[in-house]
């Protein structure tokens, strides 16, 4: 569902995933509740699942992702967002395709540090900026050979309420991630062939449990100021 140009940036636009420029949110409070604006505070594990494709564009190629993962836990006032474990693969396990393949594995984790802040000016249609702190992905791309490339950084991305009219993909609904052109920079421990910056796009649906520690994500997900 995405074209991306990227090559190993392949791996690093699919991890940027959750996460995009970086827009200031505005200063007000926030708060993470259980499936409505009235609901009750949610502190608690949550997980990140991709909707259709990550793409990546890079000065190199194209590529994307059509499976991916993340698993982590917030605080219910948008705090200690942090990403324990995350995963990005196509059909199956396989690994990203386009212009090239890429086999993309998480590194240094988990992410810890990152956050929601509730969007009180709704900057471009969104309900929250989400940050995901310290990410970094290792790419082997299928060039040259094999090359390796290592993106990372802190990225940025837009939450979108269950009930926002411009969430990225309205047919679901539930809370969304969206990465929109972020920008994601080369790491020492590269080839000297990749690019020095890749550009993602991706969309993530965002769920918590139901019942804490069980594993299973059912918990719709609402932010408030």
């Amino acid at each position: 569902m995405a074209r991306i140009r990227q090559t190993a940036a392949v791996g690093t636009a699919v991890l940027a995933v959750l996460a995009v420029g970086t827009v200031p949110a505005s200063a007000a409070t926030t708060t993470i509740r259980k499936g409505s604006a009235a609901a009750a505070p949610y502190t608690g594990n949550v997980r990140a699942s991709l909707l259709g494709s990550a793409t990546v564009s890079s000065s190199i190629g194209s590529g994307s992702c059509n499976e991916s993962t993340m698993t982590g836990a917030i605080q219910s006032n948008g705090t200690g967002l942090n990403v324990s474990s995350a995963s990005f693969t196509s059909n199956g396990g396989g690994p990203c395709t386009g212009t090239t393949t890429a086999t993309i594995t998480a590194q240094n984790l988990p992410w810890s540090g990152g956050s929601v802040v509730f969007d009180s000016a709704h900057t471009g249609n969104r309900d929250a900026a989400v940050t995901i702190a310290n990410f970094r992905v290792k790419a082997v791309v299928n060039l040259l050979g094999g090359i390796t490339c290592i993106f990372g950084g802190n990225l940025t991305a837009n939450g979108y309420n269950p009930t926002n009219p411009n969430r990225p993909v309205t047919g679901n609904n539930q809370a969304q991630v969206g990465v929109n052109g972020a920008t994601v920079s080369k790491q020492s421990g590269s080839n000297i062939f990749c690019p020095s910056t890749a550009t993602v796009t991706a969309t993530y649906q965002l769920l918590g449990e139901t019942v804490a520690g069980s594993g299973t994500f059912n918990q719709t997900l609402f932010v408030t100021s």
